[in-house]
C-alpha cells in the first residue's frame, strides 16, 4: 500500500527552495518509477511554495523515509516538518481503484 509524504517548508526559505529546485527535480526524475503523484503546495496566487506532497508507491514506511531523506530539499534543510502516512488508492487518474 502506498504512502503519502507531506512536507512543510521552514518559513522564509523560498530562496533556498528556488536555489535547490533543479537538483530536486532531477532527483524526482531519477525516482519517477516510485512516484504516483508529486508536486508543490502553492499559495492561492501560485507565487510561492510552502512544501510538497508526494504519493509514493513503496511497501514500507522505511522506504518512504529513505526516499524523502535523500531528496535534495531535505538534505539542504528546507523542511520544517514531514508527515508520512499510509495512503489507499481509491481514485487515481480519474479511475476508481476500489
Amino acid at each position: 500500500m502506498p504512502f503519502m509524504i507531506e512536507t512543510f517548508d521552514k518559513p522564509g526559505h523560498q530562496e533556498l527552495r528556488l536555489e535547490i529546485r533543479d537538483e530536486h527535480l532531477a532527483y524526482l526524475d531519477a525516482h519517477s518509477v516510485l512516484l504516483l503523484a508529486c508536486g508543490a503546495k502553492l499559495s492561492d496566487d501560485s507565487s510561492t511554495a510552502s512544501g510538497g506532497l508526494y504519493l509514493v508507491d513503496v511497501e514500507t514506511r522505511e522506504e518512504a523515509q529513505a526516499l524523502i531523506r535523500q531528496d535534495p530539499f531535505y538534505i539542504a534543510g528546507l523542511f520544517e516538518d514531514i508527515k508520512i502516512v499510509r495512503w489507499r488508492k481509491a481514485y487515481l487518474n480519474k479511475q476508481c481503484l476500489l
